[in-house]
């Protein structure tokens, strides 16, 4: 299927991102339900993809799913505002801190585009600050520094070189973005000095969760709340993961630091395409005018009201908390027991696994300490074994649908992976 597919659609896949570049070809899906998927060859995967993090509440949700059908009935797309639009709207402003108000788009990718012009437009300034290893979307000027493949692309540490990420990109892109390793107030600090009076927007993901996962140090987002505050720039927090992954409000109810602006996107609508920016009334109402045929239509919006009504529900956090905790405990214990060098940990509905470190990476640079072939190894066994792990990165989703069974099963082939590396 997969040699089918290369005829007639660019790499054989809809995204690079589902296939790894190492692979031979990726498994076909033919359904997935809860937190299970099946392949068209009959083979059954506890999944720890969560469709790249939209499908917190599992595959196929039943009040998701119903809501959506019974939008349909209703219709699919207006071209004019409707009720629902109205209640979603009011429940992000109800739930997402820095929400006075929202706007809407289809993609992450989508609303970081409008974040950053939001913000030139609000400042008056033009460049952006940004930070190694962040993704904030795959356009020209977003795409930066993202993933370069040594250290040494990365340049000096207190002066970073600017990495292009794919053919084609304008190298003009470069000239209004500024890049540097996270994690450091320090350098954060002189870079404002020197170019304070030209940055709009420093953008960061609240938890660096597109490289190898990397938390940030105590007190580092409340520094560049500070920071941002008292140098007249927009601060910018990119939750399209951590967005109601780490708590309903995102990571700035989890971890209380309130940016001016934030991009949501992937669990809000349940795995339905729905993205926006939430933020503070005067930046937003800074004559920015966004527009998009598909913006909130009402499938996704429906999609999203039922998910966040699933996800309000008492003790559906703290059951995907628990449900990583354990797998994240099983795992150091398992590798503790037989000796291999692996740093296993969780956050709320995340679990992260890397081999050759047993300690928490603080930046980018640090990712490069990691296993990649150790890891790869790891994911292809398991895969073998009926469970589906990421294909080139150690993160891994929990939803509401995984059970202590899945978590059971997981660890018993966890054991078996681990012993069969050890053997080989």
């Amino acid at each position: 299927m997969f040699e089918e597919g290369r005829h007639k659609l660019v790499g054989g896949v809809a995204s690079a991102l589902h296939k790894a570049e190492w692979e031979e070809y990726p498994i076909f899906i033919e359904r997935a339900h809860g937190s299970r998927v099946f392949d068209v060859d009959g083979n059954e995967y506890i999944d720890y993809m969560g469709g790249y993090g939209p499908m917190i509440l599992g595959y196929c949700p039943t009040a998701v799913d119903q809501a959506v059908i019974e939008q349909i009935g209703r219709g699919t797309q207006f071209a004019a505002p409707f009720v629902q639009l109205n209640q979603l709207s009011s429940k992000l402003t109800q739930i997402i801190p820095c929400a006075e108000l929202v706007s809407y788009a289809c993609t992450g990718t989508e609303a970081n585009m409008l974040n950053f012009r939001l913000a030139r437009a609000f400042t008056g300034k033009e460049k952006i600050l940004k930070f190694e290893g962040h993704y904030h979307g795959w356009s020209d000027e977003e795409w930066i520094s993202h993933n370069p493949l040594s250290v040494k692309m990365l340049g000096p540490r207190n002066n970073p070189w600017k990495v292009l990420s794919s053919p084609g990109q304008r190298p003009a892109a470069l000239d209004d973005v500024l890049v540097l390793p996270w994690n450091d107030l320090d350098l954060v600090r002189q870079v404002v000095k020197r170019h304070g009076h030209e940055i709009a927007a420093i953008i960061s993901e609240p938890v660096m969760f597109n490289a190898e996962p990397v938390m940030p140090k105590p007190g580092y987002l409340e520094g560049l709340r500070a920071i941002t505050q008292e140098n007249e720039i927009v601060l910018i927090f990119d939750e399209v993961i951590t967005g109601f992954r780490l708590a309903l409000g995102g990571a700035q109810q989890f971890y209380g630091v309130t940016p001016d602006l934030c991009t949501f996107a992937k669990a809000v609508a349940g795995g339905y395409p729905l993205a926006g920016v939430a933020g503070k009334r005067e930046i937003l109402e800074s004559g920015v005018q966004p527009a998009g045929t598909f913006n909130a239509n009402p499938i996704v919006v429906a999609a999203a009201l039922a998910t966040i009504s699933e996800l309000e529900k008492p003790g559906v956090y703290e059951h995907m908390a628990r449900i990583t905790r354990r797998l994240a405990e099983g795992v150091t214990e398992i590798g503790s027991r037989k000796g291999i060098v692996l740093y296993s940990a969780s956050i709320a509905s995340v679990w992260q696994l890397e081999f050759g470190i047993t300690a928490p990476m603080i930046d980018y640079r640090d990712t490069f300490k990691v296993d990649k072939s150790q890891y790869r190894q790891f994911r292809t066994l398991s895969l073998e074994r009926g469970i589906r792990f990421h294909p080139s990165r150690g993160r891994f989703y929990i939803s509401a649908a995984h059970t202590d069974e899945d978590v059971d099963r997981t660890l018993e082939i966890v054991e078996d992976v681990l012993s069969r590396m050890l053997r080989a």
